[in-house]
C-alpha cells in the first residue's frame, strides 16, 4: 500500500515489522569498535559496507545513523545517504568528491558564503576553477565548458531567495557530463526534491528544519546511484562521520518537520505581508509573495515555504540598519535559523556575491520567523521602525 508523505515521514527509518515488538523510536547505539566471532565474518562485514548499511565500526555508521540515513533518503527520493559533523561538511566533501585538479566547477552566486571562502581557499590551490554564474541563472549556459564537471546550485538562494529552474540546469549537467549539486537546506527535501529534478546530489544542513530545535550540528548528502560511490569513498577517507546521539535527536525532529515548516510559512507569510506596507521597507524577499521574481517557479516546483525571508530597506545607513536590528527584542541576533525561534542578522549583499550588483542599494536584514505567534513578531518589528526611524530633517 502507498502512504502519504505525512504517513511516510512518520515511519521511515524506523524497524520493519516483524520482530514481534519493536521501539517507536530507534535505539540510541553508541560504539566506536564492532567486534565479530570470526575473521570470516569480519571480512564479510568489510566487503558488504561499500553497497549495505553493515555494522563494522564505530566511524562508519551504527544503527542510529543508519536509521537516519534511510529517513533521510526516503524523504529526498535518493538511492544512499551520508551523514557529516556539519552542513558545510557535506558541501566539502562533495565538492571534493567530484572535482579534480584541472576541472571547472559552476556555482551559484546565491551560494552559502562559507562554501563561496571554500571555492577560494580550497578548490583553486587544487587547480580546479571555480565560476560563479547568475543566481538565477540566466547566464549559466553561456559560462559552461568542456571543462565543466559541476553545476552547484542553492533553491532558492542564500540571503535573498532567488529561484532557478532546476529542470534547465539538469539538461545543460546532462549535456556535458557534468554532476547537478543542490544545496536543499531551505526546503529541507520536504518543501522541494532536487533529485527528483534531476540532480545528483542533494545537500543538507540537518542542523536546520530537520533537528529543528537549535540544538544539533549535522549535514548529509543525499545521492543517486551515480554520484553515491564517489561521495561515500572520499567521506570515508576524510574520516567524516556523524553523532549517534545527534543522529536520534535529528530522527525526532524530523517527525515534525512537516508540521512546524507549515507553522514557519504561514507566520512568514504574514510577516512578509505586513513588511511590504511599512515605508521604511522597499522591498521583501519572499517567494510565496505574489511579485516576487521567482513566484512562477516556486509555484511549478515547491509544496509550500518556511521561515526565512529577507528585507531591503529605502535607509543606506549601515549603522540605522544595525540599530533597527538592536532595538528588536522578540528576533534573536544569532547565526543559522531552522529552529523554534526567530532570527535576525544584518547582511552585507556585496561581501557575499560576486556576479550581482549590490552597490548603492539599501541596507539588507534576514529574518528567521519562528513558531511565536505573528502579531507579537509585528509588533516588535513596529516597535524597532519607530525607535529608529530616521530624524524628520533628513
Amino acid at each position: 500500500m502507498k502512504h502519504s508523505r505525512d504517513t511516510r515521514l512518520l515511519h521511515a527509518g524506523r524497524q520493519a515489522r516483524g520482530s514481534g515488538t519493536r521501539p517507536v523510536n530507534p535505539p540510541l547505539m553508541r560504539t566506536s569498535t564492532v567486534v565479530f566471532d570470526s575473521v570470516a565474518d569480519w571480512r564479510a562485514a568489510r566487503e558488504m559496507r561499500a553497497t549495505q548499511q553493515v555494522l563494522s565500526y564505530g566511524a562508519r555508521g551504527t544503527e542510529t545513523t543508519f536509521a537516519l540515513e534511510r529517513a533521510l533518503t526516503e524523504l529526498e527520493g535518493g538511492a544512499r545517504c551520508k551523514l557529516y559533523p556539519t552542513g558545510l561538511a557535506a558541501a566539502a566533501c562533495v565538492l571534493l568528491a567530484c572535482l579534480k585538479p584541472g576541472d571547472h566547477v559552476l556555482v551559484t552566486d546565491a551560494v552559502y558564503q562559507p562554501v563561496r571562502t571554500l571555492c577560494d581557499e580550497l578548490l583553486r590551490p587544487l587547480s580546479i576553477e571555480c565560476e560563479f554564474y547568475a543566481a538565477d541563472g540566466s547566464d549559466i549556459e553561456a559560462r559552461l565548458r568542456p571543462q565543466t564537471r559541476l553545476i552547484y546550485a542553492e533553491v532558492p538562494g542564500s540571503l535573498f531567495n532567488e529561484m532557478v529552474d532546476l529542470p534547465r540546469l539538469a539538461a545543460l549537467a546532462r549535456r556535458c557530463e557534468a554532476l547537478l549539486a543542490v544545496d536543499n537546506t531551505w526546503a529541507s527535501g520536504w518543501l522541494f526534491n532536487p533529485l527528483a529534478h534531476g540532480a545528483d546530489i542533494s545537500i543538507l544542513a540537518v542542523t536546520k528544519y530537520i533537528a529543528g530545535h537549535s540544538d544539533v550540528m549535522m549535514g548529509a548528502a543525499v545521492c543517486n546511484e551515480r554520484s553515491f560511490a564517489r561521495v561515500a569513498q572520499l567521506s570515508e577517507s576524510l574520516g567524516q562521520t556523524a553523532s549517534p546521539d545527534d543522529a536520534a535527536l535529528a530522527l525526532r525532529g524530523l517527525r515534525t518537520l512537516g508540521v512546524r515548516l507549515a507553522q514557519h510559512a504561514r507566520h512568514a507569510l504574514a510577516v512578509a505581508q505586513w513588511l511590504q506596507q511599512r515605508p521604511e521597507v522597499a522591498r521583501v524577499f519572499h517567494p510565496a509573495l505574489s511579485d516576487d521574481p521567482g513566484h512562477a517557479l516556486w509555484r511549478r516546483d515547491f509544496s509550500g515555504c518556511n521561515g526565512l525571508l529577507a528585507i531591503e530597506l529605502r535607509d543606506r545607513s549601515p549603522a540605522r540598519r544595525d540599530a533597527f536590528v538592536d532595538a528588536l527584542q522578540l528576533f534573536g541576533i544569532g547565526a543559522s535559523w531552522g529552529g523554534y525561534e526567530s532570527l535576525v542578522v544584518p547582511v552585507e549583499p556585496t561581501a557575499a556575491r560576486s556576479v550581482t550588483a549590490w552597490s548603492g542599494r539599501g541596507a539588507c536584514v534576514r529574518l528567521h520567523v519562528g513558531l511565536e505567534d505573528p502579531a507579537d513578531l509585528i509588533a516588535d518589528l513596529a516597535q524597532a521602525f519607530d525607535r529608529t526611524a530616521a530624524p524628520a530633517t533628513e
